[in-house]
Order: C-alpha cells, then structure tokens, then sequence
C-alpha cells in the first residue's frame, strides 16, 4: 500500500524531485517506516519536542515554538503543518478510494471461505461416518465367512473341473456337427484345446474312447481337407484356410508346400493363357480374338496374374515362414512363372508397330514396372523386377529403333516427292524458284518430324513416370538411345543416302537428275552451317543429356555434311558437263561438214547450250543465294533468258563450294 500511496502522490504533486521525494518522506515517518521500509524497532529519539518521535509532548513543543520563534515564524511553522496534515490526509483518502473494491472483494471471497470451509467439514463428517459402517460390516462379513473360505474354493475348483469334464465328453459331438456345418477351422480349434489333455489322460478307459473318437472325426475332417484342396475350384483365400488347417493337423509341410505351389499354378497358368489367347499367333496375321490395346493388355496382366502371383507369396510365407527349406520353392515357383508372364509381354510389345501415339505404350510399361515392385516387397533376392526392368529397357530401345526408321522412310519419302516435282517440266527461271521453295519445304518438314519424334520419345522420361528414375533412364537412354542411335544416327542417314547419289552412271546415281544434287548439296551445306548444331543442342536441353560415355562431337557430324555438300556440288558440276558434252558431241558427230552449207546462222544446239547453261547458272544461283538481273539473249537466239549480272558479288559459300 506503500507503494501505491507513493504512485498516487507522485500523479497528484508536480513533477519536482526533491518534492516527491519529501512526500515519500513524510509518508514514512506517518506510518513508522524506516529507511529501508521496515518498522522501526527502536527509537530514534527520546526528545519529547521530536514530532515524529514516541514521546511527543505537545505542550512543551508549543511553549517551545512560542519561546524560540517570532509571530511570522509561528505563522509560516503553522502554514507549513496544515499543508503537511491536508497532504496526508489527502494521500489517505486516495489510498482508500483506489483500495475499495479490493476490500470488497477480499471480504467477499473471506466469507464465501467461510461457507465453503463449513459445508466440506460437514461432508468430510457424513464420510468418515460412511468408512467407519463399511469398515465395521466388512469385519463382519469376514468374520462369517472365515469357516466357510475354504470349502467355498475347494467347490469352485470342483465347478471348474466339471465343466472340462463335460467339454471334453461333449467333444465328439461337438465335431461331428462342424464337420456336418463344414465349420472346419472351429473343429480344429475345438480339438487343439482338449489334444493335450486327452494325450496325458490316454490311460484311462473313458479317455481313451473319447481320444479315439476325436481321431477318427478329425482324420474325416482332414480327408475332406484334402480333398477340397485337390479340387482346384477353391478360391486363393479358401485354398490358403486349407492349408493352414491342415498343418495345425500336423501334416508334412513339405508335402502340402508341393501341393499348395502345384495348385497356385494351375491357377495362374490359366491367367496366363487368358493373356496368351488375345495375342496374335503370327505378327503378320491380325488377331481374330481380341482388339485390345497394349494398356489394356498389361492392365488385366497386371490385376489377374502379378496380383494373384503376390496373393500366393503372401499365403505361402504366412503359411510356411517357419520352414526355411521350402524358401527356395518358392524362389523357382515365382521365376518360372515370372519368364512365362514376360515372355508374353515382350510379345505383345513387339505388335507395337505404330510410331503415331507413343503415350500408350509408356503408360502401359509405367503400369507393368509399378506392379512389379510389389514382388520386390514382398519376396526380397527375386530376380523378377529386374528382368521386368530389362524388359522396359528393351522396349524402349526398341521404340527408338522404330522411330529411327520412321525417320528415314519419311526422308526417302519427301525426297521421291522433291524428285516427281523436280521432273515436272516449268521454265527455267520458274523451275530455279521451286527448287528454292522445295528446299525449304524439304528442310523445315525434315525438322518438323524430328522434333515431334524427340517429343513423342521424352515420354519415356517424364518425371510422373516411375522408371525414368532408373539410371539408364537418366543417363544412357538419353545419350546412347536417344541422341546417338536415333539423332546422329539420322544425320549420318541423311549424309550418307545423299552421297549415294554420286554413284556413277549405271548405278543408282546414274539416273538422279541434276537439280535433286544440287538441292541435296544445298541441304548437306545448310546441316553442316547450324542444323545440326540446333537439333542436337534441342536434344541435350530436352533430355538434360550427360556425356558420361563417349558421343559424337558437333564437329564430327558438321564434317561429314560438309563433305557430302561438296561431293553433290562435285557431282552436279560432273553430270551437267557430261550432259552438254555430250550434247556438243552427237551435235558434231551427227553432221556431214564435208557436204555441209556453209554456216550463216547459230545452230540450234548452240542456242540450247546456252539455254541449259543460263538455267544452271540460275539453279545455283538461287540456291547459294545469289543475286539476279533480267537480261536479253543475242540476236541469233531471239529469246530472253534469265542470266546473273557479271558483275555481281560472290556468295558467301562460293568461295568454299566450287567444283573440285
């Protein structure tokens, strides 16, 4: 309280220091506070004029003040004491007022204490007078009952007894009638519990009938067991309650583990040939059974044959996981059945001829490579996942293969319809432009189809599909499958179907008209300039390619187009000089110049010298981006051609690409 008529004063007063600090004072000395806020114990003064002190005399101070000071003195000490007295009083009242409501409720809650405090003694009464009756009626109870605490167990015991009696005796036909409900495992179970007892009691008569009665229901009951579990009609989880009953029977595990196998496989061979009827019987013959996708096909692979091939791991170890020897079993049972289920697999996947939507046969395989991880949960050391993992391996470098051939028959392809409308008969001029427009229409579809193969093959690498996460999905199908054996193996194609035009005459070659070498020569030029570069820099950014093994450089591949540009260009420069040789050659040899007019007059075949040439000058020229004039023949040919200004600048490849 103190503390609060101190933060009271110190609001009230003025912000003065030493004011405060003379309130704080005068508020100590009024309750008896010490300097370090304890009450004094001693006194401080005996001096009965000390106001403050105990033995304050007011008389003596008062004859003092008036002997010792003067009328304004008496005055000011008077002024002074009133302010201090309305001060304190002040102080008080403040206290008071802030303080109420606590004192209110510190009497409320005193007297709720009071009434609380009272009613729990009245209940702790009421309880201990409750303990001391139960205590005394207990004593009592105990007291009766001593005598009789033996007999009463000796009787239970007796109770207890009778009732195994009466089980035991009832056994016999308590089985026959679960044998009659076909209630097989409560029978075992009924059985199990009275075995011991009716083996160490076997000596006497009445357990002996019982024991063998018992016998002869379960060896029925087993009987039929055997003969369910031979029927092969029973479901995985009835065949799997059988064999569990039986080996509670103490039936040899190794012979029920042999027909246990025997019987999971007549079962799954029966899913495998379900599998086997809807895949065709040659690959060139369509199926008259079945139109199913390869998706649907490994969709039902996988919920018949992969899902009960994991029911029957499951029963087998539940089962048999005592035994250890009958681990091995079960090691070749799966592997055998596992090398026939893929072996369909790998057939069907090979029906996939079709390069147009690969989405399916990803799918497909994702499905087949997930499933197959549960057998690798389930049975740890299988061989299975990895071989179904080869399997995806091999389907995938197949499916590159295929595309790889897509590629070159669409190649072929375009080049036979760049040869059929090179031989449709135009204008020179006219002709030179389509050779232009053909050849960019022969290079953009040419990268067209490569980059929808590269997207219909990154498929195989999406990060929702769960066998791209293997290591050679992330490193040697991207760098040996996809830019190796399907990029650079379509560009070395492409350079190496185009210097087989060069052949000599007779051979292939020899019929490939002209301005096809030069196309194809401009083609080669423009691979080596920056498609190459292009389509291979595509490759590495869409497949994050890592050259952990050797590939094949840029510069290799650039190489290779540049020296078949230069044999087309060389071979072009051949064919077309043979053609007007022999052109001036017959025109010579076909002439009798001993009986001949005397010439006036340019020959025709001079006139189609100039012709074929002025038209090759423009093949090239358009071709190696060149620049053109209109320009007028001679007067003895009375035509117009389209010819190359003399004076025009050098292409940019003429220097490096002339006839060698």
């Amino acid at each position: 309280m103190d503390g609060e008529a101190d933060g009271t004063v110190a609001v009230s007063e003025d912000c003065d220091p030493s004011r405060r600090r003379r309130v704080h004072g005068m508020l100590k000395l009024y309750y008896g506070m010490n300097k370090e806020g304890k009450a004094a114990e001693e006194m401080e003064s005996l001096d009965p004029c000390d106001i403050n002190g105990p033995h304050f005399d007011p008389e003596l101070y008062l004859n003092k003040l008036r002997r010792e000071c003067s009328l304004t003195e008496l005055m000011d000490q008077e002024t002074c004491m009133v302010k201090q007295i309305r001060s304190l009083d002040s102080d008080m009242q403040t206290l008071v007022y802030e303080n109420y409501n606590k004192f209110i409720s510190a009497t409320d809650t005193i007297r709720k204490m009071k009434n609380d405090f009272k009613k729990m003694e009245d209940e702790m009464d009421c309880l201990s007078a409750n303990m001391a009756a139960i205590t005394e009626f207990s004593a009592s109870i105990s007291g009766t009952l001593q005598d009789q605490h033996a007999q009463i167990t000796k009787l239970s015991g007796v109770h207890t007894l009778l009732r195994k009696l009466q089980f035991l005796f009832e056994l016999p036909a308590r089985l026959n009638k679960c044998l009659e409900l076909q209630a097989y495992a409560q029978a075992v179970s009924s059985h199990r519990r009275a075995r011991c007892v009716l083996q160490q009691y076997s000596h006497l008569p009445s357990f002996k009938g019982i024991q063998d009665d018992c016998h002869a229901i379960m060896d029925k009951l087993a009987q039929e067991l055997r003969q369910k579990f031979r029927d092969g009609g029973s479901s995985a989880k009835d065949l799997s309650e059988c064999v569990e009953l039986l080996l509670q029977l103490d039936e040899p595990a190794e012979e029920l583990c042999d027909k246990f196998l025997s019987h999971a496989r007549s079962r799954l061979e029966s899913d495998l040939q379900g599998l086997e009827a809807e895949i065709r019987p040659y690959p060139t013959l369509p199926s008259p059974t079945s139109n199913t996708d390869i998706l649907e096909f490994i969709d039902r692979g996988c919920n018949e044959f992969v899902s009960s091939l994991c029911l029957v791991i499951t029963s087998y170890q539940e089962l048999f996981i005592n035994h250890a020897q009958t681990g091995e079993l079960l090691h070749v049972f799966v592997d055998d059945l596992a090398a026939r289920y893929f072996s369909l697999v790998e057939r069907r996947i090979q029906e996939e001829k079709g390069v147009g939507d690969n989405s399916l046969l990803v799918r497909a395989l994702d499905r087949f490579h997930r499933r197959l991880q549960a057998v690798a949960k389930l049975l740890p050391g299988s061989a299975v996942p990895n071989k179904g993992t080869e399997i995806v391996v091999r389907a995938a470098t197949e499916r590159v293969k295929q595309y790889l051939s897509a590629l070159q028959s669409f190649y072929m392809d375009s080049l036979t319809d760049v040869r059929q409308a090179l031989a449709t008969p135009r204008l020179s001029v006219a002709g030179a432009s389509v050779a232009g427009e053909l050849l960019s229409s022969l290079s953009a579809s040419i990268l067209n189809q490569i980059k929808s193969v590269l997207a219909s093959v990154h498929l195989f690498t999406a990060k929702d599909i769960t066998f791209s996460n293997k290591p050679y999905f992330k490193g040697e199908f991207c760098s040996q499958g996809v830019r190796e054996s399907l990029v650079v193996s379509f560009i070395k194609f492409v350079c190496q179907s185009s210097r087989q035009f060069c052949e000599s005459a007779g051979d292939k070659g020899g019929s490939t008209p002209p301005a096809l070498l030069l196309l194809l020569s401009r083609l080669c030029l423009d691979y080596e300039t920056s498609t190459i570069s292009y389509i291979l820099t595509l490759t590495d950014e869409q497949f994050l390619v890592q050259h952990h093994s050797p590939v094949t450089p840029v510069t290799s591949l650039c190489a290779e187009a540049r020296e078949a540009a230069q044999k087309l260009l060389n071979h072009y420069v051949k064919v077309q000089g043979l053609i007007i040789s022999q052109m001036l050659r017959k025109s010579v040899e076909t002439r009798d110049w001993v009986n001949t007019i005397e010439p006036r007059n340019v020959r025709a075949v001079m006139k189609r010298v100039v012709e074929d040439t002025t038209s090759i000058d423009v093949q090239v020229g358009l071709l190696y981006e060149e620049g053109v004039r209109k320009a007028h023949s001679s007067d003895s040919s009375k035509r117009t051609f389209s010819v190359y200004s003399s004076s025009r600048q050098q292409a940019r490849y003429a220097a490096s690409y002339t006839p060698r």
